[in-house]
């Protein structure tokens, strides 16, 4: 072993060494300790031992260590002792070492330290041999047998003692009178002389007495306070003598088999105060540190069982766990008192008990609890039976204590329950759950304490100190909630709780089931146990949900929520995040569960929504989380089914919208369209648009395209949910608010797809609340509620799309109020004339919206409103679809889907005749509302065009004639038609109706068509700039534009009907009030070049986007490109260059954005079924072409430039016949762009800058056609292919009708002309103004009638059945031998091309020869020039083409054939 002394302090002991040794010494022993203290002992018996070896062994001269002995002793009374104990280990090494030098000084030594220590001490200490050496012994023989007496005395010698002296009788006696019967005349002090004469008289042991006296005690321990407790207080006052009588009696006993008795006893005498707690707890076993140890391991073992559960695999030795429940502490001295002190309601003292060990450790403990409750019961029993007594004539039974003397004192009225009953429920914890009927009265007891509190409508807590309020809470923190857990299944219970959280604030009912679910079942190893139990049945039952089993299922889990909801909706809501398949099985499953369990899983959901450590985006940034998107979903499912508390979720939505946060709208956007019916989707057919322009009746019931069935009840609780916590209108406010902030703040580094879905998530969510505040709310109270116009545009920054959105319905509602007052306030106002009624309506309105308009201007910069009044700012943004037209087609669709629907009603003969009559009066009674909505729809269409008829003069403020084209257009575009286009769809729609009313109306200073150019010509930075919701509605603008646009492009008769002589298609505008001239207005050819230029831009822009190589340009380039496919493209160029950039996009976007090769796919598939359709542009406008030589190439490939020339008049226009919706109209010098040249310098000549354009548009076109001639050809094969295929399709089909009918000569050929022409012409009978073309073409339909109407030839039966063989083999064959065979087919095209050109000139000759004019040698004029042309115009040359293709048809097919076999 090391030394403890370092060796310096040996070799240095005469200097300074000596004085070192004393201090260390001192330092260890401690100045002010009264005795050694017990952690330096060792090493202050080490270094004296170490001493005293030096000087043994001369390392310490003799007189030195006297000295030193004697400065050590003088440190601590104690030192003697300890010195001769480490000599007499000394003493024994040297008897062993036989080493003699040794031997001697330690006996020199000895014998002079008995000047230091005491003679008797040493002879104590040390051996009998010892101290003979050291002669410090006279005679050892003396000595030794004086030491064996006295040993012999102490341990081996009995004393006398006469057991006779106390005599039996006494005791006799003694039992005799403590267990007589007790009555008025005995008294404790007449007993107490009886025992002291029994004393006395017999000479009995006063212990014994006493004794006795404990077991009477025992016997009787209701005598407490009237016999044994003064008897025994006077008998013996000294209390530790009564402890150590009773110590005595509780060590006797073995610590699981005391009699409770004793424990009565002792606590009884606690409770008089003739003894203290501290005196007798000493004599208590076990000790307090084995029963924490106990406490610790309990525990320990329920985490250990809880971590176990989550291990897949268990070994076989670690079963044994499931068996730690019932190895638990034995039931111990401590706890019986503990036990017996309650059930005497020593309630001070067994509280004192009761913190001496761990929190509800002792009351787990059942005879303990119930002790407890007991007692609890007893306290609140008065003020329970006089507050909560269900009626008077159930008294109920009452509630008893056994001896109720020093009971706590039974509280009388509720605030007495604070001090009395309150501290016994906290220790008692969770295991109240031994007694349900206390839990029920306590229960009802807080639900009158919170009647008492005064809570308002609001739930705010009126802050008074008598109120139990914050005790309530506490209560059900502590005891109620952790109570209920450990229940099996007690629905009653759950509904009394319920009865009582209900009147809470959500915030502290959510508060308490946060600390429940997440603290209190971590601190208790039952409820620890109760968890891990609940959660493995939990997913036993989760692993079979499915929608077979949904009653089965859901009543286990009503059975397991009653108890422990929120581990129960943990779990479900896990799952429901990864697997979102299972939110209807679990929606269905939950509907056994009480109000209780409703609520918890509330907050379960709102806790799992707020979970920090989750991820709200994918890893790509570009998405919303799957497990976000499936809980929204399934709030919207619970919340519309079950009546939940709606209050927690919307308060969570508005607060993260404070915090700029506008990922979790997605909720919102869930609940209102499920609980609501507000769909908010973007996929509405044409169908769905018309009944959305109807009134509330027509948009229930053929608006909804959805699956979502409307429930009242679900849209009544979210909206008296968000009125009773004054959400409604902020949340609005809030949504408007952050559409700007997910653009510049909430987004800032995230990617743009998701910052463009975030927007829409804005924008939608927005408009469905919006509309379902709109439709749920009484007009009244959503007018109350909505704060002004003017302080929506300047108190909350809401922009005036949103404000006005808001603000719509009342305004209708204002207009029609101030309407129907003026209206009564005439006398005769049952008999107004309609002029009358409308004039009332404009006064009206006038009234209502002027201060709309003064409002509005602070919007913009006075500039703004000199060429845009405020008025039309405010009439356009006012007004809704519904105001401009009524969807007649719509109501008579659903007026005869109803009429239909009575006929099937009163066809089913299975039906009740009680249902089938409530079914027909249902349709009945909703066809009349339908007709009557619609007429009353008809009536205010009605005033509203009366009401834009007088306020359109005052529309445009034009200040000059220039500024119509610029500023005027300008701000009308920017301030109103863009921003409320990709507002909403119906928007949209209503943007393009506007703009067509308008024209309509005629209004002032207003140009139609520049308004059109401004909207197609660049959609460019528009596409590139919506998001994808918004570029689906600019979609639909567009598309309702071109309609209006085709519409007056498919006939000269429409476009002269609706726009020629409008103040919208004026070319020149005048200053000041100058009337129009007749030449002033854009003309019909005009018009359709500039349509063709519309549609050139269109698809340019559309193009720039698609090869941009960004997501979002071309992603809105497609979503455009599929909305307007109604409508564009029509001219097959245009359609063949959108048609490669699409596939371009679908080839490269294949392996990289999914979405977009999808996308892409779609329109190819749809344009590709709309080409047939399409029409070469010479067919859609006039077209410019060169003049040919007539001398043309011999060669069997000619020039490019050449093929399909002819030669032109001298104006250098070609005028063709129109197809697919576009007439054939003849053409005038007037009409030409150059006819605008003449114009007075006071004009703007307007038209002659489109023609400018017009004829850059035209180079650009010859130059696109010149580079891109083979891929023409081949769209033009193509579909002269299918052409081909029609044709032979149905010259069969006719061939058969022949074999039913016969035909008859010219009057059937005239008739299939005639409609014929109707088909291809759409009406049109602008062909007699040309005789030529009608005898030429009556000429070639007569022949070809005359040829189809012959019977069949087995030539012509082979031919068809080659066709059909040549088009399924078409169908099978695989891509190259495709290619191959287009390749061959363009070939053989430019051979026919050369063929049909040379065969072209020879019959243009031969018509000059045959023609008059031309045989009298006269010279050719104007007219002759057209007349020439009209027969040889490209519709001419396609017909003599298509003539010629039939005569040879065999021959390519059998080229064809060849080329394959090749």
């Amino acid at each position: 072993m090391a030394s403890l002394i370092s060796q310096d302090i040996w070799k240095t002991w005469e200097t300074h060494g000596h004085t070192e040794f004393v201090k260390l010494l001192a330092g260890w022993i401690g100045s002010n300790c009264s005795s050694l203290p017990s952690i330096d002992s060792k090493e202050l018996s080490r270094a004296i031992y170490e001493f005293f070896w030096q000087a043994i062994r001369g390392g310490i001269k003799k007189d030195l260590v006297l000295s030193a002995i004697g400065d050590i002793l003088v440190l601590h009374g104690d030192l003697a002792s300890v010195t001769l104990d480490v000599l007499n280990v000394i003493d024994h090494e040297t008897l062993v070492n036989d080493n003699n030098d040794e031997r001697q000084r330690l006996c020199s030594m000895l014998k002079e330290l008995e000047n230091w220590l005491s003679d008797a001490l040493i002879k104590e200490r040390l051996e009998i041999d010892t101290l003979q050496d050291c002669s410090l012994l006279k005679t050892k023989k003396i000595f030794y047998t004086r030491f064996i007496k006295v040993k012999t005395k102490l341990f081996y010698k009995q004393q006398k003692f006469n057991l006779l002296r106390e005599e039996s009788e006494g005791y006799a006696k003694l039992i005799t009178e403590l267990n007589q019967e007790i009555d008025d005349s005995i008294t404790p002090l007449y007993i107490l002389q009886v025992i002291q004469s029994l004393i006395g008289c017999f000479n009995l042991d006063p212990n014994r007495v006493l004794d006795v006296i404990m077991e009477s005690f025992e016997c009787r321990p209701q005598l407490h306070s009237r016999l044994f407790v003064p008897l025994i207080r006077s008998y013996m006052s000294d209390s530790l003598t009564l402890c150590e009588v009773l110590g005595f009696k509780f060590t006797s006993y073995d610590p699981s088999s005391t009699p409770r008795s004793l424990f009565v006893i002792t606590a009884l005498l606690l409770q008089h105060g003739v003894i203290r707690l501290d005196d007798i707890y000493r004599w208590l076993t076990p000790k307090d540190s084995e029963i924490e140890e106990s406490a610790a391991k309990e525990l320990a073992d329920a985490k250990e069982y809880s971590r176990r559960m989550n291990i897949i695999s268990v070994p076989k030795e670690d079963e044994k766990i499931e068996e730690l429940v019932e190895e638990r502490a034995p039931y111990n001295q401590k706890f019986g008192l503990c036990e017996a002190l309650l059930s005497v309601g020593a309630w001070e003292q067994a509280s004192t008990l009761l913190k001496r060990h761990p929190e509800f450790f002792v009351t787990s403990y059942r005879p303990i609890s119930s002790s407890i409750c007991k007692l609890v019961d007893y306290v609140i029993e008065p003020v329970y039976r006089k507050r909560c007594c269900i009626s008077p004539k159930l008294p109920g039974k009452p509630v008893l204590a056994v001896g109720a003397w020093n009971f706590p004192k039974a509280a009388k009225e509720m605030r007495e329950l604070r001090d009395a009953a309150f501290p016994m429920l906290l220790s008692l914890g969770p295991h109240l759950y031994n007694d349900p009927v206390l839990l029920h009265k306590l229960i009802r007891l807080c639900n009158t304490a919170l009647d008492d509190c005064g809570l308002n409508s609001s739930k705010k807590v009126q802050h008074d100190m008598d109120s139990l309020y914050f005790d309530v809470l506490t209560l059900f923190d502590v005891v109620i909630l952790p109570s209920l857990a450990l229940m099996e299944s007690n629905c009653c219970v759950a509904e009394e709780i319920w009865n009582v959280l209900k009147k809470l604030p959500y915030e502290h009912r959510y508060r308490l089931y946060g600390l429940w679910k997440n603290d209190t079942f971590q601190s208790h190893a039952l409820l620890i146990r109760r968890k891990v139990d609940c959660v493995k049945r939990i997913k036993y039952i989760m692993k079979r949900v499915s929608k077979d089993n949904v009653k089965p299922t859901g009543r286990v889990l009503g059975k397991l929520s009653h108890s422990c909801p929120g581990f129960l909706f943990d779990y479900i809501l896990s799952q429901i995040q990864i697997y979102d398949n299972l939110i209807g099985p679990v929606v269905d499953s939950l509907k056994y569960l009480t109000n209780l369990s409703y609520d918890v899983l509330g907050y379960c959901v709102l806790e799992a929504l707020s979970n920090p450590d989750k991820e709200r985006t994918n890893h790509d940034g570009t998405t919303i989380s799957m497990w976000l998107t499936a809980l929204s979903a399934f709030c919207g499912a619970i919340y519309k089914k079950y009546n939940m508390d709606l209050t927690g979720l919307l308060q969570y939505v508005a607060n993260q919208l404070k915090a700029q946060k506008s990922l979790d709208l997605l909720i919102l956007q869930e609940m209102v369209h499920k609980m609501g019916g507000i769909e908010a989707s973007e996929e509405m057919t044409k169908e769905h648009m018309e009944a959305m322009q109807g009134g509330e009746l027509l948009r229930a019931e053929a608006a909804h395209f959805g699956q979502v069935r409307v429930t009242k009840k679900a849209a009544q609780r979210l909206k008296e949910t968000l009125l009773e916590h004054n959400l409604a209108i902020p949340l609005c406010l809030l949504i408007a608010q952050q559409r700007n902030c997910v653009v510049y703040r909430e987004t800032q580094n995230n990617h743009l797809k998701l910052v463009g879905k975030l927007y829409d998530q804005c924008q939608d969510t927005l408009v469905q609340l919006g509309t379902f505040l709109a439709l749920n709310m009484s007009v009244d109270d959503y007018v109350r509620r909505l704060p002004q116009l003017g302080s929506l545009l300047s108190d909350y920054h809401i922009h005036a799309d949103v404000a006005f959105f808001l603000a719509r319905p009342m305004f209708a509602h204002s207009i029609n109020s101030k309407y129907d007052e003026l209206r009564r306030a005439e006398k005769n106002s049952k008999n107004l004339l309609p002029a009358q009624k409308t004039q009332k309506y404009l006064e009206a309105v006038r009234l209502v919206m002027t201060p709309i308009c003064e409002s509005v201007r602070p919007l913009c910069a006075p500039r703004v409103w000199e060429d845009l009044s405020p008025q039309f700012f405010a009439t356009f943004w006012s007004l809704t679809v519904y105001d401009l037209s009524v969807p007649s087609t719509a109501y008579e669709r659903e007026v005869q889907r109803l009429k239909l629907a009575i006929q099937q009603t009163n066809e089913n003969r299975d039906l009740p005749a009680s249902k089938r009559k409530k079914e027909l009066d249902r349709c009945t009674a909703l066809m009349d509302k339908l007709l009557e909505e619609e007429k009353k729809q008809k009536d205010h269409n009605e005033r509203i065009m009366a009401r834009l008829t007088q306020e359109k003069d005052g529309w445009f403020l034009c200040r000059a004639a220039k500024l119509a084209k610029t500023e005027t257009i300008t701000q009308f575009l920017q301030l109103c038609l863009f921003p409320r286009c990709v507002f909403t769809a119906i928007d949209a729609l209503f943007c393009a109706r506007f703009v067509q009313l308008m024209h309509n109306l005629k209004t002032p200073n207003f140009s139609t068509l520049i308004c059109y150019d401004r909207i197609f010509c660049d959609i460019t930075y528009t596409v590139t700039s919506c998001t994808e919701n918004e570029a689906n509605r600019y979609g639909r603008f567009l598309c309702a534009m071109l309609e209006t646009v085709m519409h007056w492009h498919s006939s000269k008769k429409i476009f002269d009907e609706e726009c020629a002589n409008y103040p919208g298609f004026v070319t020149k505008f005048r200053v000041g009030n100058q009337p129009s001239e007749t030449n002033d207005h854009v003309d019909f050819e005009n018009y359709r070049h500039v349509v063709h230029k519309w549609h050139h831009k269109i698809a340019k822009a559309l193009v720039v986007c698609l090869e941009s190589k960004d997501y979002v340009q071309i992603r809105n380039a497609l979503i455009v490109l599929i909305r307007i496919l109604p409508f564009f493209p029509v001219i097959t160029p245009l359609g063949s260059v959108i048609d490669r950039h699409v596939e371009s996009v679908r080839n490269e976007q294949k392996d990289k954005r999914q979405d977009l090769s999808a996308m892409a796919i779609s329109y190819s598939g749809q344009l590709k079924n709309k080409k047939a359709s399409m029409i070469p542009e010479y067919d859609f406008h006039l077209v410019n072409r060169k003049p040919v030589t007539k001398t043309a190439p011999q060669s069997a490939h000619p020039p490019a430039g050449t093929t399909n020339a002819v030669t032109q008049p001298e104006n250098g226009v070609s005028k063709h016949d129109g197809v697919n919706g576009v007439d054939k109209t003849s053409t005038n010098p007037q009409d030409t762009p150059s006819s605008t040249q003449s114009e007075s310098q006071s004009s703007t000549p307007v038209t002659a800058g489109i023609n400018k354009e017009m004829k850059k548009e035209l180079r650009e076109t010859n130059k696109v056609k010149e580079k891109e001639k083979d891929r023409h050809k081949d769209v033009i094969e193509k579909r002269e292919e299918t052409s081909d295929r029609s044709r032979e399709k149905r010259t069969k089909e006719r061939k058969e009708d022949r074999e039913d009918r016969p035909h008859s000569g010219k009057v059937d050929r005239e008739d299939e002309w005639t409609e014929r022409d109707r088909e291809s012409y759409n009406g049109s009978n602008v062909e007699a103004t040309d005789p030529d073309r009608v005898d030429t073409k009556r000429r070639k339909t007569d022949a070809n009638l005359t040829t189809k109407s012959r019977p069949s030839s087995p030539e012509r039966e082979r031919r068809l059945e080659k066709a059909e063989r040549k088009e399924r083999r078409n169908v099978q064959e695989t891509e190259e031998e495709r290619r191959e065979r287009k390749g061959e087919r363009k070939r053989d095209r430019l051979l026919e091309d050369a063929l049909m050109d040379v065969k072209r000139r020879k019959e243009d000759e031969r018509e000059k020869v045959r023609s008059p004019r031309h045989g009298n040698g006269s010279p050719s004029d104007g007219n002759g020039d057209r007349r020439g042309h009209n027969r040889e115009s490209p519709l001419s040359r396609e017909a003599s083409d298509r003539s010629f293709e039939r005569a040879d048809r065999p021959e390519r097919a059998r080229r064809s054939t060849d080329s394959k076999r090749r």
